[in-house]
């Protein structure tokens, strides 16, 4: 089959990333299939890249993939990409496309969903913290610990993959903010305080614009010096009840975690939360310049 990789324009620029894309047409122009590679802009996350692909189903084990995976391992060598990754379905055609291709699993991620129907969750509160909330950009008095509260990610499990320094200062934080809600969207977030006065821990989601359909968990993090005090279970309890107050439409919580984060693994089961889906990350390491893809 003749196949045509016709390079686009990829109108999908984010603060912190840009996409570059391919379309890949037979004989006839007609399209069958597409990938997209995501390239970071800050200096940390310069070496990793972030690789969508498709082929139509009816056109699939024709080399069509393969092409297209060439073209992307390409750009990203000329971009000075050290590591593509690419998310795929535990066991499905593309999980082992991408094994064939020599992507190895870097962190498995496991999805999980809340009814927030059936969700009523009771949560002793943690002696000697308390709790704010906000929806939309940090208010003014929390915005410099909220930020540094933000470290509490840093030890995150991320599998085999270096990630690189995540800075957070105010100003990204703020604009994080500003972003979610230019897409129409609810941010909300529901922060630990201890006595201090200091934020310690968040937890934060995003509500559709409408108050319909699904909301999505951010990040959920403490500082490790407050860990322990139950703290993280206390505020996504929180901002479960938070949401069904505000959001009476709204029909579920969506949350993914890698899949050796026990404790937070622990917590979403113990609000209710339920597996839906299991995804592999996967990495492909590019060392070597002219390193050849095989055909499939």
């Amino acid at each position: 089959m003749s196949i045509t990789l016709t390079p686009l324009t990829d109108p999908d620029f984010r603060p912190f990333s840009r996409r570059i894309a391919w379309l890949a047409a037979d004989g006839d122009g007609n399209p069958v299939g597409s990938a997209f590679l995501r390239l970071n802009s800050r200096s940390s996350h310069e070496h990793l890249a972030e690789l969508e692909l498709t082929v139509h189903p009816a056109e699939r084990r024709r080399g069509i993939g393969s092409q297209l995976l060439a073209a992307v391992v390409a750009a990203a060598r000329g971009h000075e990409v050290r590591t593509v990754l690419a998310d795929a379905r535990v066991g499905s055609a593309g999980d082992l496309f991408l094994e064939h291709h020599g992507f190895t699993v870097g962190l498995t991620l496991i999805y999980a969903r809340l009814e927030l129907a059936l969700a009523d969750p009771v949560v002793e509160g943690s002696p000697g913290y308390r709790l704010v909330s906000w929806t939309g950009v940090v208010p003014h008095e929390w915005a410099q610990s909220f930020t540094a509260a933000r470290a509490g990610m840093d030890d995150a499990p991320t599998g085999d993959i270096a990630y690189g320094e995540d800075a957070w200062d105010v100003e990204r934080t703020r604009y994080a903010a500003r972003v979610i809600e230019e897409r129409g969207e609810h941010l909300t977030t529901v922060a630990a305080v201890d006595p201090a006065g200091t934020i310690v821990g968040f937890t934060e989601l995003v509500v559709p614009g409408d108050g319909k359909g699904d909301a999505q968990h951010y990040g959920t993090a403490v500082v490790p010096a407050h860990r322990g005090h139950g703290l993280s279970l206390w505020m996504k309890a929180e901002q479960i009840r938070r949401a069904r107050a505000r959001f009476p439409d709204l029909e579920g919580l969506l949350t993914d975690t890698v899949s050796t984060n026990t404790p937070m693994r622990r917590i979403n089961d113990h609000l209710g939360y339920r597996p839906t889906h299991t995804d592999n990350r996967r990495t492909l390491a590019l060392h070597e310049p002219g390193q050849p893809v095989e055909d499939q």
